[in-house]
């Protein structure tokens, strides 16, 4: 193993340079010349210092936590998403980089649809479930693994850590947006999921559509026939965009639950020769990146989606390391103004 004695004399300095210029110390004052012969010199030599040679033992001497990580979606549709709706494969890559930062490389990515399920999740010592968990499964794994956590559901907050958004104040937010613009026909353009999580396979009703319908029905000014609901994809915003153009008397605004499909609406009212925000004005959600670059770019609540996967992981190595007390994290959203709900035109003229 090489010594700094060896790289002073190859570098023809003293032993003491060599040491403070590879522990950085910002105090010498070396010529640029000096110093990246040295560094390279200690390259040619594999030195390491004994700060990184310490630390490598001290990270061989922890074994590295055995992570699983649950995706509701299977490979195929999250390949989809990815260009679709990107929303669970952002969580997705926010786990896998705070497991990098943390020094976990012992990941498993489980699909809900796999057969094997219970034998993957057996020699692990967390589980991180992005989405959902079958019920029944839940049930027969609690007895044997307590250091499970939950990102964007929470099936039991009292025995299960998750990490949510607060759905209704940010949906609260878009909408009194658009109803302090001076709208009074606010439509909605949304989806519905699956509850694949129960044993019932139910439609879940989603939140954003129920905090719309309390906030219009408050005001006096719900409309059914203004709610339009489909998947969450950008064709699905474009059909149910259109279906609204067709069915005639537009609302003045809409709120869109996703970017996806707002994006794919913007689409349909560029057909119809329709502008945005002139004749319709549109908030959407999530605020992916697509939202910034949209044909017209679009006001969105953000939803800080890979903090949630890294507070996600966070939370595990918490429980792993003996924490008891299930805890529930709501990280906070934020409604970003762009050009399609019209308030930007609004402050410059």
């Amino acid at each position: 193993m090489a010594t700094i004695k060896d790289i002073a004399v190859r570098a023809n300095v003293s032993s003491a340079t060599v040491s403070r210029v590879l522990n950085n110390d910002p105090t010498l004052l070396v010529t640029d010349e000096t110093r990246n012969r040295i560094v390279e010199v200690s390259k040619e030599l594999d030195y390491t210092t004994v700060r990184k040679r310490r630390n490598v033992k001290r990270l061989e001497s922890v074994r590295s936590p055995r992570i699983g990580i649950i995706l509701t979606c299977s490979l195929e549709e999250e390949e989809d998403g990815v260009d679709d709706d990107p929303y669970f494969s952002i969580i997705r890559q926010g786990v896998e980089s705070e497991c990098l930062n943390q020094g976990i490389y012992t990941n498993k990515i489980i699909r809900s649809s796999d057969s094997s399920q219970e034998q993957i999740i057996e020699d692990i010592d967390g589980l991180i479930v992005i989405g959902g968990m079958n019920l029944s499964l839940l049930n027969r794994l609690k007895d044997t693994l307590n250091n499970i956590v939950f990102i964007n559901y929470s099936p039991d907050e009292d025995s299960y850590d998750s990490v949510m958004i607060d759905f209704r104040k940010a949906t609260t937010s878009a909408m009194e947006h658009l109803l302090n613009q001076g709208f009074k026909e606010i439509g909605y353009i949304g989806g519905s999921e699956n509850d694949d999580y129960s044993d019932n396979n139910l439609v879940v009703r989603d939140t954003r559509l129920t905090i719309y319908e309390e906030i219009m029905k408050s005001k006096g000014i719900f409309r059914r026939d203004q709610v339009f609901i489909g998947e969450y994809t950008m064709t699905q915003g474009y059909m149910l965009m259109k279906e609204a153009i067709h069915k005639g008397n537009l609302p003045e605004a809409f709120f869109i639950a996703s970017d996806s499909m707002a994006i794919g609406a913007l689409r349909a009212i560029q057909e119809a020769h329709l502008k945005v925000p002139e004749d319709i004005a549109i908030v959407s959600f999530n605020d992916i990146l697509m939202a910034k670059f949209a044909s017209v770019p679009l006001t969105s609540v953000k939803v800080y989606t890979e903090q949630l996967g890294r507070v996600g992981v966070k939370l595990l190595l918490d429980r792993i390391n003996g924490r008891e007390i299930p805890l529930k994290v709501t990280v906070p959203t934020k409604l970003v103004i762009r050009d399609s709900c019209g308030a930007k035109n609004k402050l410059d003229s």
